[in-house]
Parts: structure tokens; C-alpha cells; sequence
């Protein structure tokens, strides 16, 4: 179903080939800050998805977009230029259907123009290869984009993870089909507001659909027409989509699930530390891939840490976006609420010991929304669920080593390895452990360092592949070589 009137903020629409795409299914949007209803959407699946692939077919084979690299650049700083325009507007929509405080929903937005700058740059600063092989022969080794890239987004961040794989994948040359969940359609259909500014942007190189059932996102993943996906999301999601994509061979790239450790050695400034630990803790409140989950902290410095942490965990004040001195928003949805809040249950029932219960918000206006105090354990089984599993809310452990081989060997117990952070004043030390951490990204007196120009991605069951930096071109592209023999052999024997 076509409509020929942009989508607006009550109704959100599909973008689908440079038009606007209706569907029979409609749903509501919600804020979880309020649960009030903020806008309907119109659900996308299957025929959404297939109508978005074919619109972007025909954007690879009937556009100048995969051979005018001049045209790439020009789009992407557009972009910038447009994102930058619709800031205030980007942001505002963020905090109300996602959630976030405003200050996690702008730190959010403004990832997104250095990230399609970057990309423009790599566009005209792109070179192949030559290989002078053998006298008369020369060999070209050229990227050429891998065809129509599926772009799969989750809810939690999803308009940086939309950019962080859509920069690339136009850099590359692919047109693109980006599924975002019903959880932030409005987010969807602003942003394809923002992608139909760009008037040099050829129609179908941008498709873009919600869809909250999956069967859409499914319909992507097994299709022989999409040779790309990217994937962020779970680890169970991504085991399915590999599997799904398996018989294609297709080029997947996952950034799945975490478990982030925090090792605090007994040398850490503690009053420069933990406000960033805290940090790691309720930013985008623990929903986040890299959420700082297991505190790994030296004895000498154990209890002094567990005090000081504590008591600034317990005085995060919660609440909406729409109050500036909210510290840290809702959850998602209530259900989140009651999953989160079933997992420090069954960790303290298993023997974990409560430092700061946290949970579910009942005594005040706020109980409304899908609000989760945050919760601070310590444990000394390390097999435990509770440490093992992701929980993706606020919800943090302690645990207590003498040594640095025991630090080392309990940050790698875990089938994750996405992001891990230390934290000392001896660098030498620093920097002899961090390559033994099994983590894609580790920060040295830090914690979530991510930007445009640095690769990021996980191991272990974190994932394939990487975004941002220049690897990040990699999931889009194969190289293809081309031999040219110059006749030089035969010109010699006259």
C-alpha cells in the first residue's frame, strides 16, 4: 500500500524506493517513560521487505550509485548536513520513544555526522590496487560493493547503530534495506524523513521499514537477493541469522551480546574512576552492548570500592527525559522491567549478596513507566548465571581477586568478549594485560571510547566482523581482480 503524503509524527510510515509505504497492520507507539501513547506506526513484514529489496536492486543496477564514487561522497556530507539540521528534532524523539535522558540521547545523535563524514572521506581517499605480475601483464585488484546490504537495528540505540552500518555500506557502493524494530518506529520514520531531504540520494538506495514480529527481518536474512547482513542485536538472534544466511554464503556481520568487565587494581584513583564506572553502569540505564556488568576489583582496594560505589549507586536519581536532573531512564517496557528484576531475584536466591537491591520503581508517579533502580551484587561463583548471562539493564557484580592472573582469568570466564575495561596508575601493567584480554575493545582507564575512526566489534560469542574505521568497509566489499594482458610479450618477438 503506496501513499503519496510523507509520514507524520502521529502515523509513521515506511520509506520504501523514495516513496512512503502504508501497511493493513497498524500499531501504537509508546513512551517508556509514561507509557502514553505517542503515535501509531504501520508494521512492515514480508511484502514490505521484498518490495524494499527490489527497490534497491534497482537502484544498484539502474543508478550511477555503485560506479559514481563522486556522487557517494556527496550524498553522505548531505546526510551530515541534514543530521546536523534535524538535530534538536532527532534527539527529542530518541528521549521520548526510546527513553534515554537527554543527555544519553545526545550523545547518541551526535555520533551520527562524524560517522558520515568519515565515510565520505574514505569514498574519495578509496584506492585499489596494481600489480605489475610478470612483464606484459598487469593485475588491477579493485573493492566492488558485495550487492544490497540488509541493515538489521535494534531498539536500544537505533539511530547511531542504523548510521554505523548504513555510512559504510553507502561507502561501499550497496544500496541498503534497514529493518528497525516497532519499538522505535518513530525513530524510523524520522530518519527516512531526514533521507528524503537529500535530493541526490538516487531512489531505493535507502529502504527503510519497521517490522516488530521479525518475519520482514527473516524474510532479509534468507533471501538469495541480500548477499549482505549486519546485523546488532543478541547472540541467540545472531546464531539464528548465520545459520539462516549459511546456505548463501552470505557475508554476515554481528555485533552481538557482552559482559563487560570492569578489573580495578589497587592502584585506581577511585575519584576519577567511579564516575565513569558509574557511568558504565546506568548509561542508556545498562542497555547498552558494552554496559559495565562485572566489577572485577582488587582486595586491598575491595571494600573501600564497594562502599563508594554503593552509595553512588544508590543515589541515581531516576526519571524521565522531560526532567533535566534525571540521572538515568526507563527500561524499555515493563516487561523488561520484570525480566531484569527476576534475574537479581534468582542471583540472590543462588546465594549472591545484595549490596544495593535497586528494582522495580512502585512508590511514586513514576511507577507508571518501565522504571529500574539499579541493583548491585556481590558474588564469589563465578558460574553463576547472573554472572554469565547479559542482563541488559542495571545490574552490576563484585568480585574480589589478590592477583593478576586471577583478574585476567576471571574477565575471560565468559562466552562474551566485547568490550573490557582496566583500571590502574601502573600503564606498564595496563598494557601487559590488555592483550590478554579475550575483548574486541579493552580501555585503559576508561570505558566506552567508541568513535568513527576506531574499528569496534567483539570475539567469542560477541560477534563477526567490525564497524567503524576503516575495516568497517570490509563486511560491504570483495575485491575483485583484473588482469590485462598488454601484449608487451608478443611486441618483444617482432
Amino acid at each position: 500500500m503506496n501513499i503519496d503524503t510523507p509520514q507524520t509524527s502521529r502515523h509513521a510510515l515506511n520509506w520504501i524506493g523514495g516513496e512512503w509505504m502504508g501497511s493493513d497492520t497498524i500499531r501504537e507507539s509508546i513512551n517508556p517513560a509514561t507509557y502514553e501513547v505517542i503515535g501509531t506506526y504501520a508494521e512492515g513484514g514480508i511484502e514490505t521487505a521484498q518490495a524494499a529489496i527490489v527497490a534497491a536492486e534497482r537502484a544498484m543496477s539502474d543508478t550511477a550509485w555503485v560506479h559514481d564514487r563522486t556522487l557517494r561522497a556527496r550524498v553522505l556530507d548531505k546526510l551530515a548536513d541534514a543530521f546536523e539540521r534535524n538535530r534538536d528534532e532527532l534527539i527529542k524523539i530518541l528521549y521520548t520513544e526510546n527513553g534515554k535522558v537527554q543527555r544519553d540521547a545526545t550523545f547518541e545523535v551526535d555520533l551520527c555526522v562524524p560517522s558520515l563524514r568519515y565515510f565520505a572521506g574514505i569514498v574519495r581517499t578509496e584506492a585499489g590496487r596494481v600489480v605489475d605480475s610478470k612483464p606484459g601483464r598487469i593485475a588491477m585488484m579493485v573493492r566492488q560493493p558485495m550487492g544490497v546490504a540488509g541493515i538489521i537495528v535494534p531498539w536500544n540505540s537505533p539511530i547511531i547503530l542504523t548510521i554505523r552500518s548504513l555510512a559504510p555500506a553507502l561507502a561501499a557502493g550497496c544500496a541498503v534495506v534497514i529493518k528497525l524494530p516497532g519499538k522505535s518506529a518513530q525513530v524510523a520514520a524520522t530518519l527516512s524523513k531526514i533521507f528524503a531531504e537529500i535530493t541526490e540520494l538516487p531512489r531505493g538506495v535507502i529502504n527503510v521499514f519497521t517490522d516488530e514480529t521479525g518475519d520482514g527481518a527473516k524474510h532479509i536474512v534468507a533471501s538469495a537477493k541480500v548477499p549482505v547482513i549486519s546485523f546488532t542485536g543478541s547472540t541467540a538472534t545472531g546464531k539464528a541469522i548465520a545459520l539462516s544466511a549459511a546456505p548463501h554464503f552470505k557475508r554476515v556481520g554481528l555485533e552481538l551480546g557482552g559482559k563487560t568487565p570492569m578489573i580495578v587494581f589497587d592502584d585506581t584513583d577511585l575519584d576519577l574512576a567511579l564516575p565513569i564506572i558509574e557511568m558504565s553502569v546506568t548509561m542508556f540505564a545498562g542497555q547498552f552492548c558494552v554496559t559495565g556488568q562485572r566489577m572485577i576489583v582488587q582486595e586491598g582496594i575491595a571494600d573501600e570500592f564497594c562502599k563508594r560505589f554503593a552509595e553512588r549507586l544508590a543515589a541515581v536519581k531516576v526519571g524521565p527525559a522531560a526532567d533535566l536532573s534525571s540521572d538515568m531512564g526507563p527500561l524499555i517496557d515493563r516487561e523488561s522491567v520484570d525480566r531484569v528484576n527476576k534475574v537479581v531475584e534468582r542471583a540472590i536466591a543462588q546465594g549472591a549478596e545484595v549490596i544495593v537491591r535497586g528494582g522495580p520503581v512502585t512508590d511514586s508517579l513514576l511507577s507508571e513507566g518501565a522504571f529500574f533502580r539499579p541493583a548491585f551484587l556481590e558474588v564469589t561463583d563465578p558460574a553463576m548465571p547472573i554472572v554469565q548471562e547479559e542482563t541488559f539493564g542495571p545490574v552490576v557484580t563484585l568480585q574480589r581477586f589478590a592477583k593478576e592472573q586471577e583478574a585476567v582469568a576471571l574477565a575471560n570466564d565468559s562466552i562474551y568478549g566485547l568490550g573490557a575495561s582496566i583500571w590502574t596508575r601502573d600503564v606498564s601493567k595496563a598494557l601487559r594485560i590488555a592483550p590478554r584480554i579475550q575483548a574486541g575493545m579493552v580501555w585503559i582507564n576508561e570505558w566506552g571510547a567508541l568513535g568513527e575512526d576506531t574499528e569496534e566489534g567483539g570475539s567469542k560469542q560477541s560477534g563477526l566482523g567490525r564497524l567503524n574505521g576503516i575495516a568497517a568497509v570490509d563486511d560491504f566489499t570483495e575485491i575483485r581482480t583484473i588482469t590485462l594482458n598488454s601484449g608487451l610479450m608478443d611486441a618483444l618477438k617482432v
